[in-house]
């Protein structure tokens, strides 16, 4: 979800790894071990949680997540919970990031001392006063002043426990006197509405200065209204040393990219877009990112994006990689190191393959973690009353199974990776004419040794499993995934491949030749150009799943429409929920009956993250956990349905209650909406790619390596006069056509440089259009503070 300013689409991202905490204070019992668990929160709002490490105070968990955020924030934050013998859990500290300091902690691992948390260091929101201060006359001929303090509303309070009845103190404060008035409760809400005026009477002594008693100018004084940040109390509390709680490492990445209309990215988006037809393929602008990143995979991910977006994916992966086949020497190492080839790979497996791997996989590896089966082989790690026959027996059962599940889900191989597996058959087989097997080890080093095999030994990275696994199940697939790589592998031995002895005796098991004939077929059918319709696959994709809370549709015309917390389920046929996972579904929505998936407005309940999944005779209403789920929700849903023909245009964004629409006031419950609706996401269920966006990312990965490509210059003008033994400096670059690279060079420095300017401009435009005081830059924003400051060095402009 973009955030829309005039002009411009601003997107925020977070991908964050959470490492692990150590010397956490001991709990205060004979154990001293804590059950802790760490949740991220965009300002107080949760919106992930780690598996519960038991017994230990260094827990490591080792999690990784990722969210698109979907409103503004200003802290990103962490909290320690421990969660004690009566199941209450408990706070033992945080870290809070502002979001301003966030790039100074950019994809580095980062240890945070842990700090205390208490009521009054959690207040955050937005408050809108307006105060006048006015002369009377009294009835003496006395002159007084009189201050008017009118709080209108507040904005963003945090919601503690799910509840917020906030209520607003106001307090005037001198040298003799503190007199405070208090407003009424606003229940349920975390965007009150006070609309409350208290007056206080100020005398001024006669040596009064009016500057140096109140800090407005003097024309001012009339009527000022202010806009600013809720700060925390000092409540005098005492302060312990910062290493007390211990301290927790992280790697955080916050992306905010900022997008134009689309006609300002043509020419960077054209160049781009020639690439997989520019000779050599090396002199390609998408090749040359690949060449001044740090890392591969730094532009991989933009660059995979951009090309599946306007379906050019497979045109340029085969260019790079016959590219890469073509400086191979050997066939036993075709695609086997981090090149820009194989990163692209792995993205395109992780985009378009991603449901493809859960359909394959999850079914078995769920039943894997569920039973608990001792699958371990290894003689010298064998725990008492453990039978190494049986282990090898419980263990040979598993790669069976996942392995014939793999073999034959060759129908279900989504059709972008065959047609790239297709590309690097046909190249190494070109190129290794001599060698029978290369047309199989090509494409077995990205599915088996890149895809299935990753997968089974962390599942929880590929969504499989909510969270790790135990260590015992994590030996277990740890055996199987080695045994997978190997079998699709196909390599002459073997048994040798093994480091360990006991992995070599149990590869004996599968030693056979109907085990390679297997991979070969499965291999021949995934990267044959052109071989099935992907549509006719019947079996059903689960999209996702998760308790939410939804309100009682009203079948009935009479009873009580109360809330009720339930199971929903999404596949790709239908929308269902159930009481509990695993039960019977008690209310299913055919895709096709889903008109409209809209946010509900916070007023229809006095509930936030709520949404609507509108059919043909009513709405479902539904509260997810938070913000990120809600959003997560909405998109999967819109996308799935995006292309219902009966879909609305148009919807209401609050609820029918009492007899109207809270939104239009209109009475009947059957009336058309009174909102355009927003669905217009593409329909692809896999792919929700914004063009405009990941070339914006591009610009940006460019501009950031903007010495690496004058660099690269310097290398093509030293290539192209002078023949003898390159500088070092300039070696790491692949140029193969020094004339063309710095053609292409010139090409991507002036549509980038175009681009800054543009960036640049629309900052100094911003900057002379937005007010300090206002609600964009409140007073006690740090972050305008540090804008400024920003603004001063690159603008010309004066503040």
């Amino acid at each position: 979800m973009a955030v829309e300013e005039e002009g411009l689409r601003v997107f925020q991202s977070v991908k964050i790894k959470i490492g692990e905490a150590k010397n956490l204070p001991t709990y205060p019992g004979p154990n001293k071990m804590r059950d802790c668990y760490c949740t991220v929160n965009l300002d107080r709002e949760e919106v992930f949680r780690t598996k519960i490490v038991e017994k230990s105070l260094c827990p490591f968990y080792g999690e990784d997540f990722y969210c698109e955020i979907p409103r503004s924030f200003r802290h990103l934050s962490f909290y320690i919970f421990d969660r004690d013998v009566f199941r209450r859990d408990s706070i033992i500290g945080k870290v809070a990031i502002q979001k301003e300091d966030l790039p100074k902690y950019h994809n580095r691992d980062t240890w945070f001392q842990l700090q205390h948390v208490d009521a009054d260091s959690e207040v955050q929101g937005k408050v809108h006063l307006e105060l006048r201060l006015s002369e009377v006359i009294t009835d003496t001929g006395v002159v007084c002043h009189k201050l008017a303090t009118r709080i209108l509303e507040c904005q963003g309070l945090p919601i503690v426990n799910g509840q917020c009845d906030p209520y607003a103190t106001v307090t005037l404060a001198g040298p003799y006197r503190s007199e405070a008035k208090k407003t009424k409760v606003k229940k349920k809400t975390n965007n009150p509405q006070f609309d409350e005026v208290f007056y206080f009477e100020v005398t001024r002594p006669c040596s009064y200065s009016r500057k140096s008693h109140f800090d407005f100018e003097e024309e001012d004084v009339d009527k000022l209204e202010v806009r600013y940040f809720l700060q925390p109390r000092d409540n005098g509390s005492k302060s312990l040393k910062p290493g007390d709680l211990g301290s927790l490492r992280l790697n955080v990445v916050y992306t905010e990219d900022h997008v134009f209309s689309s006609d300002y990215y043509s020419p960077l988006r054209d160049l781009l877009l020639r690439s997989a037809d520019v000779e050599p393929v090396s002199a390609s602008a998408a090749h040359v990112l690949g060449e001044v990143c740090r890392e591969k995979q730094e532009a991989a991910i933009p660059l995979v994006r951009f090309f599946l977006h306007y379906g050019r994916v497979v045109p340029f992966i085969s260019a790079i990689a016959n590219a890469e086949v073509q400086r191979t020497q050997d066939p036993n190492t075709i695609f086997r190191g981090n090149s820009l080839t194989s990163k692209c790979i792995d993205e395109t497996m992780k985009l378009a393959g991603m449901h493809y791997l859960h359909v394959t996989l999850k079914p078995t590896i769920e039943e894997i973690c569920q039973s608990h089966k001792s699958c371990e082989i290894d003689p010298v790690k064998l725990k008492d009353g453990e039978n190494l026959e049986n282990n090898m027996e419980n263990l040979r059962q598993y790669v069976d199974r996942i392995f014939n599940v793999i073999i034959k889900s060759g129908v279900s191989c989504p059709t972008v990776m065959c047609d790239i597996f297709f590309s690097l058959r046909e190249a190494a087989a070109k190129r290794f004419q001599g060698d029978p097997d290369v047309r199989y080890t090509a494409v077995s080093s990205f599915i088996f040794l890149r895809f299935f095999a990753p997968a089974i030994l962390s599942p929880s990275l590929f969504r499989l499993t909510p969270h790790h696994t135990d260590p015992q199940t994590s030996r277990t697939l740890t055996l199987i995934s080695k045994t997978i790589q190997t079998l699709g592998s196909l390599s002459k031995s073997k048994s040798a491949s093994f480091k360990e002895s006991y992995m070599a005796a149990f590869y004996e098991f599968f030693n056979e030749q109907k085990y390679a004939d297997a991979v070969k077929n499965f291999l021949d059918l995934i990267s044959s150009s052109g071989r099935r319709d992907p549509k006719s696959i019947e079996q059903p994709i689960l999209l996702k799943e998760g308790f939410m809370i939804k309100r009682a549709q009203g079948r009935k015309r009479f009873g009580m429409k109360n809330f009720k917390k339930r199971w929903f389920r999404l596949t790709n046929h239908e929308f269902t929920y159930q009481k509990s996972k695993g039960d019977q579904p008690l209310y299913s929505i055919p895709i096709e009956n889903i008109l409209a998936v809209e946010r509900l407005e916070e007023e229809s309940f006095k509930m936030k993250n709520m949404f609507q999944v509108i059919q043909p005779e009513r709405a479902l209403y539904i509260q997810a956990n938070n913000c990120v789920e809600a959003k997560a929700w909405i998109d999967i849903l819109t996308k799935v349905s995006q292309c219902n023909k009966k879909r609305l245009t148009v919807y209401h964004p609050s609820a029918y209650l009492n007899g109207h629409w809270l939104c239009c006031r209109a009475s009947s419950d059957t009336a058309p909406g009174c909102s355009p609706c927003t669905g217009g996401l593409p329909a692809n269920i896999q792919l929700d790619i914004d063009g405009d966006r990941e070339t914006e990312r591009i610009y940006s990965l460019f501009n950031s390596y903007m010495s690496k490509l004058e660099k690269m210059q310097e290398a093509c003008g030293s290539r192209s006069v002078y023949d003898g033994p390159e500088q070092e400096e300039y070696s790491t670059f692949i140029i193969d056509d020094p004339q063309e690279t710095y053609k292409t060079l010139k090409q991507v420095v002036a549509g980038v440089g175009a681009l800054e300017q543009e960036h640049a401009q629309y900052k100094r435009d911003k900057f002379k259009k937005t007010k300090y005081g206002s609600q964009e830059h409140p007073i006690g924003d740090k972050s305008f503070q540090s804008y400024i400051r920003q603004q001063s060095e690159t603008s010309t402009h004066s503040i």
